[in-house]
């Protein structure tokens, strides 16, 4: 409530422009990775800011969260001569490590399929392959087996009904984070909806990073990679040398 308060204030005290915008705020906008980090709960809230009367077209609120995209490729098994082995593959240009989507209600009742093509608001618009080979002819089954995996894995989401809105002005919701978060800058998108069409939105941008232990031991992975396997060796023959040590002298008293 209190940051629906907020929100309010902003409301009351930013510039009026004509039509309507988003007047947005979030509960954190950077998450730090530690060696006990177990995931996060973002809250996203705001307010609309107009200088009309509410238009007589019911308000619709969507929400996404977008994690770093890398290429990837999305291979397919088969049994073949009694084993399972990688048969077909298709690249994908671009699949976020994270992606949730919020809504107030089943996501094409407020949103049109060409605004969803238009803005890429639903998970499958975000998944972008760069061609399949000629002899594979289901290629969509390719995202549609990287969009289900990711799900299990709690990295994508979509979550209708989950935006709270009041009066048609006041907005929020909770967006779960996961523990495996990838670092990066997570964008973050407030769509405003009208006859299913978009007639406002906001954009910001979440900075994720590793910290303390976790990002000296990344920054050592990946600048110096045969210390950071020397170093993991070595702690490896300590901690076995430490177990025989206890065991040996449990043994022996």
């Amino acid at each position: 409530m209190r940051h629906l308060a907020a929100a309010l204030v902003l409301l009351l005290a930013g510039p009026s422009t004509a039509g309507e915008g988003v007047v947005a705020g979030l509960s954190q906008d950077r998450i730090s990775i530690t060696a006990n980090f177990d995931g996060s709960d973002l809250l996203i809230y705001g307010a609309v800011k107009r200088e009309e009367a509410i238009p007589v077209h019911p308000l619709d609120v969507i929400v996404t969260v977008e994690g770093p995209s890398t290429p990837l490729t999305v291979r397919r098994k088969s049994h073949v001569f009694g084993i399972w082995a990688n048969t077909a593959a298709v690249e994908v240009d671009h699949a976020p490590s994270f992606y949730a989507v919020a809504t107030t209600r089943p996501l094409y009742e407020a949103m049109s399929w060409t605004e969803d093509l238009r803005h890429k608001i639903s998970v499958p618009q975000m998944i972008r392959s760069v061609g399949a080979p000629q002899e594979i002819s289901d290629s969509p089954a390719f995202s549609e087996a990287l969009i289900r995996i990711r799900e299990n894995n709690g990295l994508y989401s979509l979550k209708e009904g989950s935006v709270d809105l009041r009066e048609e002005t006041l907005f929020s919701t909770e967006i779960d984070l996961p523990a495996n978060l990838v670092e990066g800058e997570y964008r973050t998108r407030i769509f405003l909806l009208r006859d299913l069409g978009v007639v406002a939105w906001h954009e910001t941008v979440i900075d994720v990073r590793k910290v303390g232990l976790e990002r000296w031991l990344y920054e050592l992975a990946t600048g110096q990679p045969a210390l950071y396997g020397s170093l993991a060796l070595f702690l490896a023959a300590l901690a076995g040398w430490a177990a025989s040590t206890a065991f040996r002298l449990l043994k022996n008293g």
